[in-house]
């Protein structure tokens, strides 16, 4: 354990102004706050508070930083307060703290819950200053030092697990790629045993048949450029096992297979030199292809800049060479700490971090802790492409992007209002996977909304996030819609007297919340027709028969006396058309409404109606209306153009195919399934006329 004279000159090395009795005074406070407390190693838990300050003099965090790492546990499992803290050490530190402690576990959630909820605070706590995430990772990472003095199994592996899945990443994010590394060889370590010794061993084999091979190879680099008048240092190092099992996996192959476990770090003075260097590299060994990134024109979301190149050295052996100046060294060590030093007087609270910014935006709509792991999952894990935006804005985007991710990253409402998107000039599908280099220019208009059939093929949880809100903002709104028409339906076929007010009367009698709890239950069917007519008119369902005192016998419910519109409802949001009948405007239609489910509308002679459906049939109308989709089956004869011509009399009906399939074979026919866009049942009679009137079409019937 660091002493305390220790500490305070590991600070005063890299920071003589540093406030050395603030430091000092966090360090008795934290000594006697902890007092007899003790860790599952059976070292003084103060240790573990000083031994997080240690890990962040290296990254040379200014002094309240330090204080901080000292203090942060006391609140959670000490007596002392937050008004003692920041009585003692200040308003920044006492929020510093205060974002810094434990999170209490709450038994109830799951563990997807407990750790989604977590971070949902943790993110809230570092959105504010940035200085909470380092704290936050060097504490975690003296944990997974300290795992193995854990005695129970299944608590080391939920730690290791939480480590990998979120920790890990978010010191990626930030450059700290290190601190990632050795996180993720900890994690590694308890969570795949028998991977971790198995790689392990082979790497010891390796140096055993090889020697000193990593430094001769080392020295064969800065030989060759120093022979070309470069002056630069040159490290080499083995890739840690989690990234040698990680590839393997990856690639499907096995160790031996796994050519590249080498990495070279090659450091000159200037970004020409780094060039220069990567010229005289390529020039003495082959390039692998495709291996080759530069991160210094494109650099990382991160801020993290090199060139990455891998080459075919001597024996035929595959080596992965980094280049960088020596601040982009610093960059890359110290991570996002690197943007500010003690003596640039640069405010640490000021350091902004984009990828934050949106997992805090994806924090306020995400409807469930799931889905908010989810999104950050997807925002921390996926490798990242570059496209820029016709004036050349960069935008970065996970590797799957499409023009919807690209334009949810450009803004939360330009992706709201997308209609369309041009590629490099060219105009393409939404769903289109966008590659580096891509430049976006998205067609946008103020009547658009996000479409649920997004969900299917956006990648980022920016964009997931905002679809998702807003289905679920239409949903709402339309299913208490829905349920005022079914409603006032419900109204209408009681007969008698009927209250004044028969919403509120109907909320108050079946313990609604209010009206909108109401409706949505209705068009939900978590209550039934007769039990909505019951609490408007006593007895509206019930008959007596015989004397007083007879049992009552349910009969049954009136039925309705008009269709229920879906005028102004949208498809897949209040109501899904029905894949096994595609009804279509003109088509009498029914609604199947199940419970909790949106109404499922089917044509009246759909064959699954007619084999029975365990669910409220309500009959439905459909008010003004953008058309549908139907399938037709054509039969056409063999013969040359037939296709052609078939398709030429959709596009002379003004009727888009959105799906084509040829079902089967026979003989000279071909039988092809077609979807089609429609405005009504008027212009598929129509469409269908015009089929069975061509010479090529031997039957035309809709599906």
């Amino acid at each position: 354990m660091l002493r305390q004279y220790e500490l305070i000159e590991k600070v005063r090395a890299y920071d003589p102004e540093a406030d050395e009795a603030l430091i000092n005074r966090a360090y008795v406070f934290s000594m006697k706050a902890h007092g007899a407390q003790v860790r599952a190693s059976g070292d003084p838990y103060f240790s573990h508070p000083i031994e997080v300050a240690g890990i962040l003099t290296d990254l040379k965090l200014d002094d309240e930083t330090i204080v901080t790492a000292i203090l942060h546990d006391t609140i959670e499992d000490t007596v002392a307060t937050h008004e003692q803290i920041e009585n003692l050490f200040g308003e920044n530190v006492a929020r510093l703290v205060d974002g810094v402690t434990k999170l209490s576990k709450v038994e109830a959630m799951s563990e997807s819950e407990r750790a989604a909820e977590n971070l949902r605070k943790f993110l809230l706590a570092l959105s504010g200053d940035i200085r909470v995430l380092l704290v936050k990772l060097a504490d975690r990472l003296h944990n997974m030092r300290t795992l193995h003095h854990i005695p129970k199994e299944e608590k080391r592996r939920r730690i290791a697990r939480e480590t990998m899945d979120i920790y890990a990443p978010l010191a990626e994010r930030i450059g700290m790629y290190e601190m990632m590394k050795e996180m993720q060889t900890l994690a590694f370590k308890e969570l795949e045993p028998d991977a971790y010794a198995s790689i392990t061993r082979r790497l010891e084999q390796l140096n055993e048949q090889g020697g000193d091979l990593v430094n001769r190879i080392g020295l064969n680099l800065q030989l060759h450029l120093e022979d070309h008048g470069m002056s630069a240092e040159v490290t080499g190092r083995e890739k840690h096992p989690y990234s040698i099992w990680k590839k393997m996996a990856e690639r499907h192959i096995s160790f031996e297979q796994l050519s590249d476990v080498m990495a070279f770090r090659v450091i000159v003075d200037t970004v020409d030199d780094v060039y220069r260097a990567l010229g005289l590299i390529h020039q003495r060994w082959p390039m692998v292809p495709g291996r080759y990134k530069d991160f210094i024109s494109t650099p990382k979301r991160n801020g993290y800049r090199s060139l990455h190149t891998s080459v075919i050295h001597d024996s035929n052996m595959r080596i992965e060479i980094q280049i960088r100046t020596r601040e982009m060294h610093e960059q890359a060590e110290r991570g996002l700490a690197a943007h500010w030093a003690y003596k640039e007087g640069k405010p640490a609270a000021d350091i902004k971090v984009p990828w934050i910014s949106d997992l805090v935006e994806i924090l306020d709509h995400a409807a469930s802790p799931e889905e908010l792991l989810e999104h950050t999952r997807m925002a921390m894990y996926q490798d990242r492409i570059f496209a820029f935006t016709p004036k050349g804005e960069l935008i970065q985007l996970p590797k799957g992007a499409t023009p919807v991710d690209f334009a949810y990253a450009v803004h939360t409402d330009l992706g709201d209002q997308t209609v369309g998107a041009k590629v490099n000039g060219r105009v393409v599908p939404l769903r289109t996977l966008l590659d580096n280099g891509d430049q976006v220019d998205i067609l946008a208009s103020e009547s658009q909304h996000p479409q649920p059939s997004w969900l299917r093929f956006v990648a980022t949880g920016k964009a997931r996030s905002a679809v998702r809100r807003f289905v679920r903002q239409k949903e709402a709104g339309e299913t208490i819609e829905l349920g005022r028409k079914i409603f006032q339906e419900i109204v209408e076929r009681l007969e008698g007297d009927l209250p004044k007010d028969p919403v509120k009367t109907a909320a108050r009698a079946l313990m609604m919340d209010d009206e909108d709890a109401l409706m949505k239950a209705i068009a939900r069917r978590r209550l039934t027709d007769e039990a909505v007519m019951e609490a408007l008119v006593p007895g509206s369902t019930t008959e007596k028969k015989g004397l007083l005192g007879r049992r009552r016998k349910k009969r049954k419910t009136p039925g309705q006396r008009q269709a229920i519109s879906i005028k102004g409802l949208t498809a897949g949001v209040a109501y899904d058309l029905a894949e096994c009948c595609h009804p279509i405007p003109g088509d009498r239609i029914v609604g199947v409404r199940g419970e909790d489910e949106a109404i499922d509308v089917h044509v009246i002679g759909c064959d699954k109606l007619a084999n029975g459906v365990d669910a409220d049939w309500i009959d439905l109308s459909w008010g003004e209306s953008d058309g549908g989709t139907a399938r037709i089956t054509v039969v056409l004869r063999d013969v040359a153009g037939a296709l052609g011509e078939m398709a030429g009399i959709f596009g002379a009906k003004d009727a888009n195919i959105v799906n084509l399939q040829l079902a089967h074979r026979d003989g000279s026919f071909h039988t092809f399934h077609v979807d089609v866009e429609l405005h009504d049942l008027a212009h598929l009679h129509a469409i269908i006329a015009a089929l069975r009137a061509s010479d090529v079409v031997s039957q035309a019937d809709r599906i």
